[in-house]
């Protein structure tokens, strides 16, 4: 809802040169965004203000701040600020948070528990598909999957959230107004019609290296715990992972191969102390004291399930083709299939056929297998 308030919010948020900390100091010294505008230059400079900021301050752009009240009239748009009942508890403590957020879906769920997923941007076959299963299994278990729809590891741990009809919210690295990558177009529809998209920067703000790092501590901060699916050792998902731990919050890795560049960030990360795990009941396990009973149902539920799940495919695979017992969690080509089973080419591509339709194996953009 557009009030007079709201205006000087945006002037506020707009203002060169006044981040989250200096705009959080002006916001508690004077007590509101008009307040801060009806001050006096002298209190300004001595808060912090200069430059640009003193004559933004002095008279702001207004003609900008009409593009963000044009946005809001938008339909399901809100924006909330840190005085607002609804702005989420978890962003409170955190030092630099933002002072406002801009936001397209439902924004009760930045009430609920959630759980950050990210990684990679150019994932494995294998590492997509996790990330998937643990958006999918968490989602259908009541947490809120968090990430930042980037492609790879965020887009498939969104798209597992929507096909269990779970939760999602993606925290963005742009304006509202914009969708980046735009192959997540479609993926970013769904997610403000049945989640939430989330923003700190204003309407209009494109794509600009320096603010990803800034969306990272927002994902971290709304969640009780962020898994890292696969990273590099430079990956952008170490840098959530660094402000999950200095928020306080719990940190998960998922281990991989040795062999894979993109499992190196977390095994670094699981020697620096973060939780290797392995399915989705190892997080819930850990987060059962702070979801209370509900989480120790979900996790004791959870358990059962995937005991039950790994029995049946034990006795399926045991039933199954004899390739099996030569295809690993690493990509491996059909030659090699052919000079490690003995089988003929044929036998072997017959067999992968079998497999895939299984659900036991994958194929890779490469032309490998995997075991799934």
């Amino acid at each position: 809802m557009l009030t007079d308030e709201s205006k000087y919010w945006f002037a506020l948020l707009r203002g060169p040169g006044i981040g989250p900390v200096l705009a959080r100091k002006l916001l508690d010294y004077f007590g509101g965004a008009a307040a801060v505008f009806a001050g006096s230059a002298q209190h300004w400079q001595a808060l912090g203000c200069k430059g640009e900021a003193l004559d933004w301050l002095r008279s702001p752009d207004w003609s900008q701040v009409a593009v963000d009240e044009e946005w809001l009239a938008g339909d399901n748009h809100h924006f909330l600020t840190c005085f607002d009942d609804a702005w989420p508890a978890q962003l409170q403590q955190v030092v630099g948070a933002p002072v406002a957020l801009y936001a397209i879906g439902d924004i009760d769920l930045l009430k609920l528990p959630q759980l950050a997923i990210v990684g990679s941007r150019n994932p494995t076959e294998s590492g997509r598909g996790a990330a998937m299963e643990f958006g999918k299994h968490l989602a259908a278990k009541g947490l809120v999957v968090t990430s930042g729809l980037a492609l790879g590891i965020d887009a498939a741990s969104h798209e597992g959230a929507l096909a269990a009809e779970g939760l999602t919210i993606a925290v963005c690295g742009t304006g509202l107004d914009r969708v980046y990558p735009r192959r997540n177009h479609g993926l970013a529809k769904q997610i403000a019609e049945k989640g939430l998209l989330l923003s700190e920067f204003p309407v209009g703000t494109p794509v600009l290296a320096h603010n990803f790092p800034k969306r990272n501590r927002i994902i971290s901060a709304l969640s009780l715990g962020t898994l890292v699916v696969e990273a590099a050792l430079r990956s952008g998902s170490l840098i959530t992972a660094r402000y999950a731990t200095e928020q306080g919050r719990e940190v998960f890795a998922m281990p991989g191969s040795i062999h894979n560049p993109l499992a190196r960030g977390c095994h670094q990360l699981i020697r620096d102390g973060a939780k290797l795990v392995e399915n989705a009941e190892h997080i819930l396990e850990e987060l059962a004291p702070q979801l209370g009973h509900a989480g120790r149902q979900m996790a004791a539920a959870s358990t059962v399930a995937g005991e039950a799940v790994s029995s049946a495919a034990v006795d399926e695979v045991e039933s199954d083709s004899p390739l099996l017992a030569y295809i690993e969690y690493d990509p491996v080509s059909v030659d090699e299939l052919v000079e490690r089973s003995g089988l003929t080419a044929a036998e072997v591509s017959s067999m992968l056929v079998m497999l895939e339709l299984d659900g036991v194996v994958t194929k890779t953009t490469s032309g490998q297998f995997l075991r799934k």
